[in-house]
């Protein structure tokens, strides 16, 4: 089993410049793929506003999801969907065609996230998704993950551009005094964002999906 992950972007047909955002958003995948956990085929994009990827576990695709949206440029939002299960490749006369469950799944699933955030949650960014049939234990797992994502979510939805820039910064290892230098504040400035985005939390967690110590 494996977690597919399909993304798009939310809103693109609003960006002032569509070329430049593409830019902006590939440089920041790149950036993310160098420094978070490592995929079985790193989220790339496909056709129109779509990316996709696949990961060996499903906590490797939500430490990817959440670090995209600590690391994209402000004007930029991704929609996840993250479908568990198996893939196959299909011959074709372009090359080998990845299909199977778990890409079912992930469209499923981002059909799923993008309803419920012009309803009952609008801050939704992720969900994820298994197919029929799947076994009490995996159903569980994905209950769970959906909760957590949901509240995740939510967190990142509320943080400014700048405390997303600070979080992300600490994740990469750097000092409260080369991302004050950064962002042309003192140091002290820096922090008390830090504290009040409470960055403590949201970076134990990625530790948590990364295994990753501090």
């Amino acid at each position: 089993m494996v977690a597919a992950v399909i993304a798009d972007i939310v809103r693109s047909r609003e960006l002032d410049d569509r070329p430049s955002a593409q830019r902006a958003l590939e440089a920041t995948l790149g950036r993310v793929a160098e420094t978070g956990p490592s995929a079985l085929r790193p989220l790339v994009p496909t056709v129109g506003d779509e990316l996709q990827g696949v990961f060996g576990e499903l906590s490797a695709a939500l430490a990817t999801t959440m670090l995209l949206q600590l690391a994209l440029p402000e004007e930029l939002e991704l929609r996840f969907g993250i479908g568990l299960g198996r893939i196959e490749e299909v011959p074709s006369m372009s090359g080998p065609l990845s299909e199977g469950e778990a890409w079912w799944a992930a469209r499923a699933a981002i059909d799923a996230v993008e309803t419920l955030a012009q309803r009952a949650a609008p801050s939704a960014r992720t969900r994820v998704a298994v197919p029929a049939g799947a076994s009490d234990d995996v159903l569980e797992l994905v209950r769970v993950a959906n909760a957590g994502v949901l509240a995740r979510d939510r967190a990142l939805a509320r943080l400014s551009a700048r405390n997303r820039r600070l979080i992300h910064g600490r994740w990469l290892g750097l000092t409260q005094a080369e991302l004050a230098e950064q962002e042309g504040v003192g140091q002290s400035a820096v922090s008390q964002a830090l504290s009040t985005a409470d960055a403590g939390a949201l970076l134990e967690g990625l530790r948590e999906l990364t295994d990753r110590a501090e």
